[in-house]
């Protein structure tokens, strides 16, 4: 009787062990899946905030790039929203709108450089006010963007400034591409304008003997100069080259002066262009861990 008594406790406590071990095991597994669960949401968290974090540095590029071109208004808050974005033209905009802008500075500040409105407008019979019969002055101009009511009627005062006030230029003085054409047309008119007239025109191309440290930023086109005239010519082509609003940079040059009161010249000159400037697009991957 007391070994029954003694194998039933026995019983009963391996029992109550294997139940123990069981809610041991099931709490154990339980809170292993509630760790993993807890930290996949951490990383989740912790990865969407990336994202979040690096579109809303996009959308402050972005409209960093927008407000300081001047092609929107300055928006109310500190990036632009949607509606602010859809109800953008910036054909409707006018200058003053939008004060320390590129648009402004190139509209404002450039166009009416005195020193560059001081080269001569030619050929452009659209440059001529009808009203005065003389090419139309910057504060014409200005007076005519200003006073448009209509997007169509402000692009093509826009269009007309372009064209007619000191921005024109800006084009004919440092190209934004290698234009080999442009110089020797350039280099061409200078000769007439000189009383010269040459037989050929070509660029120099590029001599890798001549190692030079170029301006930062600029990019240079070599060209010969060949003039065989009297003095009076010769020194007209030197002086018409001196004053071109175009830059020739002479590196070297041979004076060769005859009897017959002829002076022959023989150069290598440098003019430059720049690299059209652009707005490059980046892409930016998120990832989940460090790799």
């Amino acid at each position: 009787m007391a070994k029954d008594i003694a194998i039933a406790k026995i019983a009963k406590i391996s029992k109550a062990q294997q139940y123990m071990l069981l809610s041991v095991l099931g709490a154990s597994l339980f809170l292993g899946v509630g760790l993993s669960l807890t930290i996949h949401f951490i990383q989740q968290i912790s990865f969407n905030a990336k994202v979040i974090a690096a579109e809303e540095e996009s959308i402050a590029n972005y409209s960093k790039v927008i407000k300081d071109t001047g092609v929107c208004k300055k928006p109310k808050g500190n990036t632009y929203s949607d509606d602010e974005l859809k109800n953008c033209n910036p054909d409707s905009i006018e200058v003053t709108e939008i004060p320390g802008t590129l648009r402004y500075n190139i509209l404002e500040n450039v166009a009416a450089n005195a020193a560059l409105n001081s080269v001569p407008k030619e050929g452009d019979s659209s440059c001529v006010n009808p009203a005065t019969g003389k090419n139309y002055t910057f504060k014409e101009l200005n007076n005519n963007y200003k006073s448009a009511t209509t997007v169509d009627d402000r692009q093509a005062a826009i269009a007309l400034i372009k064209t007619c006030s000191a921005l024109r230029i800006i084009p004919d003085t440092l190209p934004s591409y290698k234009n080999e054409e442009a110089l020797l047309a350039s280099l061409n008119r200078i000769f007439n304008l000189s009383g010269w007239n040459p037989e050929t025109l070509a660029p120099a191309g590029s001599s890798s003997s001549d190692v030079q440290n170029y301006p930062a930023g600029l990019n240079p086109l070599e060209v010969v100069l060949s003039v065989e005239a009297d003095t009076g010519i010769t020194t007209s082509v030197l002086n018409n080259i001196e004053r071109s609003i175009r830059e020739f940079d002479i590196s070297h040059a041979t004076i060769e002066w005859s009897g017959d009161n002829s002076l022959k010249l023989e150069a290598r000159a440098t003019a430059y262009y720049v690299n059209e400037s652009t707005l490059t697009e980046s892409s930016k991957t998120i990832n989940p861990g460090d790799k």
